[in-house]
């Protein structure tokens, strides 16, 4: 691309500045010229308050790439792509399917790009691992995703509310990439959820899914306490492969485990840039879906009071 993206930043928050801050400074195909944040700014950067003033502030935008929590980002992502910028959507990339498949079709008809990230498909074992199953017979898959939201999420109580997915918003990081590498769909049979008193979303989920003719099990808890866990086995004919550390880890059967830096946010930015160059989209729901069908056919117990 001969001319940098221009880009605005909506959701001035932890992930914003744990992960896309760094990544744009390390890809000068991007310029970053405004934000929007209710609470928070970037220095040297114009900022606003919120998108509509973002819009309309006059930046000669390109692009917009959003890092609010899922419930409310439809709304952004539509006034975004109405006004014919390309869309970046931070995972889950919003509350329902109904309003991903309302802006793709919105982004299809302005003619702009809308991407749908899922960075835990860009830790560094992960296309290994796809490429490594390929033909393979799968026997058996076991999602072990425990981590301590009090750690990851301090403060964030929207995580907790209707929309915000409580465990499923790491949870769903295990299963783009289960549906990344497994070589079948991945399809729900059984869930159950603890969901906090007082609550809409679960601290604890179980999930009983198959693989073509393979059991898929899935343990996600946001209490985990001590060392944190996000891991994938999957069995097979060949032995046992092992995504660790959300993927970034990965020991194939015999072999020594296989390490590499983080660029998952890097990736996934140069991702983009390849997208707005072809006027292309990648809109990919499978994660979402399978969310989806937890709350759909899952049973629900209430838990204690939870508080941060």
């Amino acid at each position: 691309m001969s001319e940098r993206i221009r880009l605005g930043l909506v959701g001035i928050g932890k992930i914003a500045r744990d992960q896309h801050l760094p990544a744009l400074e390390g890809d000068d195909r991007f310029e970053l010229v405004a934000t929007a944040s209710r609470n928070a700014s970037v220095d040297g950067v114009a900022s606003h308050k919120d998108i509509e003033s973002l819009i309309a502030g006059g930046h000669d935008l390109t692009a917009v790439s959003l890092c609010t929590p899922p419930e409310g980002r439809y709304d952004q992502a539509r006034i975004a792509i109405d006004a014919g910028f390309n869309v970046m959507l931070e995972k889950p990339p919003a509350a329902t399917l109904t309003e991903i498949a309302d802006l793709a079709e919105r982004a299809r008809a302005k003619g702009v790009t809308l991407f749908t990230t899922w960075h835990s498909r860009e830790a560094a074992g992960v296309e290994p691992a796809k490429a490594w199953l390929q033909g393979k017979q799968i026997k058996a898959a076991r999602i072990t995703w425990r981590e301590d939201i009090r750690r990851w999420h301090p403060g964030q109580e929207w995580i907790l509310a209707a929309g915000g997915f409580g465990v499923f918003d790491p949870g769903i990081n295990a299963l783009s990439i289960a549906t990344k590498i497994l070589p079948e769909a991945l399809l729900l049979d059984q869930a159950w959820m603890e969901v906090p008193e007082g609550r809409a979303s679960p601290l604890r989920a179980k999930l009983h899914m198959r693989s073509g003719g393979a059991a898929v099990t899935a343990d996600f808890d946001f209490l985990q306490t001590g060392p944190q866990t996000w891991d994938i086995e999957v069995d097979t004919d060949a032995g046992t492969l092992r995504l660790g550390m959300g993927g970034s880890i990965l020991q194939l059967p015999g072999e020594d485990e296989q390490k590499a830096p983080d660029r998952e946010y890097a990736r996934l930015y140069a991702r983009f840039a390849e997208l707005v160059a072809a006027k292309q989209s990648d809109v990919d729901v499978r994660p979402l879906q399978l969310v989806a069908d937890a709350f759909l056919v899952g049973e629900r117990a209430i838990g204690e009071t939870f508080a941060f």
